[in-house]
């Protein structure tokens, strides 16, 4: 429990220098949010222990879902990303009944099975966060269907994406979000 705490106390740290290096201005927010609708490709990824997950079954569930596109080597957007990630899981007290999270690599050649669940380990994840990989066309195509293609993973951005189960609406956060603000959007999309 130190050791996690320890974690988040220094994902925090890199959380607010990276949102505080901006002009932000009180009140003002730091991130764009839009609601889409997206049509998933019929591709089966596989997941940190190496089990085989077909996306849009995993989509369809009736579980809310929150998604977002890291890779395991990524020293700069994805380690706070993936800092929200463990707080939300903290937040709701690891019941993987309340979300399922789900990061997708942009880095398939190198995020393995093994990688992945190492960098999970990393980050304390609790069951209910699944780190999936593929092969290069079939990620691309994911990446292409959250309209979120990029050709380098070193040029990626930060992008979080929740799932309504209600209505099938995807909320796009483009952007840094603090904590606080996160799980505000979670909240909003019924994640409690």
């Amino acid at each position: 429990m130190a050791m996690r705490i320890v974690n988040i106390i220094g994902m925090g740290a890199v959380i607010l220098m990276l949102c505080s290096a901006g002009t932000v201005t009180a009140g003002e927010q730091k991130y764009k949010r839009t609601v889409d609708r997206y049509t998933m490709p019929d591709v089966v990824l596989t997941d940190q222990n190496n089990r085989k997950v077909p996306l849009k079954d995993l989509i369809q569930s009736k579980t809310p879902l929150v998604v977002n596109l890291i890779f395991g080597s990524c020293t700069k957007i994805c380690p706070i990303l993936s800092a929200e990630y463990a707080n939300l899981q903290d937040k709701l007290g690891g019941d993987p009944r309340k979300v399922h999270l789900v990061s997708i690599t942009i880095d398939p050649e190198n995020d393995t099975p093994k990688v992945m669940k190492e960098y999970l380990k990393r980050y304390h994840a609790q069951p209910g966060w699944d780190f999936l990989t593929g092969s290069r066309q079939d990620i691309d195509s994911v990446l292409k269907a959250f309209n979120a293609y990029i050709p380098n993973k070193i040029s990626h951005y930060p992008l979080t994406l929740i799932r309504s189960p209600e209505d099938g609406t995807w909320i796009r956060l483009f952007g840094l979000l603090s904590s606080a603000e996160f799980i505000d959007e979670c909240r909003k999309m019924g994640i409690q």
